[in-house]
């Protein structure tokens, strides 16, 4: 799913895992356990996320995202 453009290079691995489950439909309980994590590090790491790519809904993280 990620297309590895230059904006998603910005994203660590764990934050790029976190945006596809993301992407894909997922809370952020999902999330943590597909990933193994507690829920507040989920919450961190989309926090970071929105951050990163200067976003501030999973809407526009994912429209961001997805382009690149």
């Amino acid at each position: 799913m990620n297309m590895e453009g230059e904006k998603n290079k910005i994203l660590t691995k764990r934050e790029r895992d976190v945006m596809d489950l993301l992407i894909s439909g997922y809370n952020n309980s999902k999330i943590s356990e597909k990933l193994c994590i507690s829920v507040h590090t989920t919450k961190a790491h989309i926090s970071s996320i929105y951050e990163k790519l200067n976003v501030s809904n999973r809407v526009q993280a994912t429209v961001k995202y997805l382009k690149g």
